[in-house]
C-alpha cells in the first residue's frame, strides 16, 4: 500500500509557469533580444522583470521616509544650540 503525503503537487516543475498578453511588437522585440544574447524567452523575461523590481524597489523606500518627515509639526532644521556645537566642532584651520 502507498502512504498518503499531505503534499501538494502545484506543478510538475519547480518555476512558477504564468501566461502574459502583450503586444506584438514587444514581443518580437523579446524574441529578437533574446536570440542576441543566445538566452530563453523565460531568461530574458525573468532578468526583464527581476531589473525592473530592483529599480523601482527604492521608490517605497523614499516614499516612506518622506511619510515619516512630512507633516504638520515636522521640522527639519537643527536646534539653534546644536548647530552652534557643530560649528564649535569644526577644526579652525578648516577651508571652505
Amino acid at each position: 500500500m502507498t502512504p498518503v503525503t499531505l503534499e501538494y503537487n502545484w506543478s510538475y516543475t519547480i518555476r512558477m509557469k504564468t501566461a502574459v498578453s502583450i503586444r506584438d511588437e514587444v514581443f518580437n522585440a523579446a524574441e529578437h533580444t533574446a536570440s542576441v544574447m543566445g538566452i530563453s524567452r523565460s531568461q530574458l523575461y525573468t532578468k526583464a522583470i527581476e531589473e525592473f523590481i530592483s529599480r523601482h524597489s527604492c521608490e517605497h523606500v523614499t516614499e516612506r521616509l518622506n511619510a515619516v518627515y512630512e507633516g504638520a509639526d515636522s521640522n527639519s532644521s537643527l536646534d539653534s544650540k546644536l548647530e552652534h556645537l557643530q560649528f564649535l566642532s569644526l577644526p579652525s584651520d578648516d577651508k571652505w
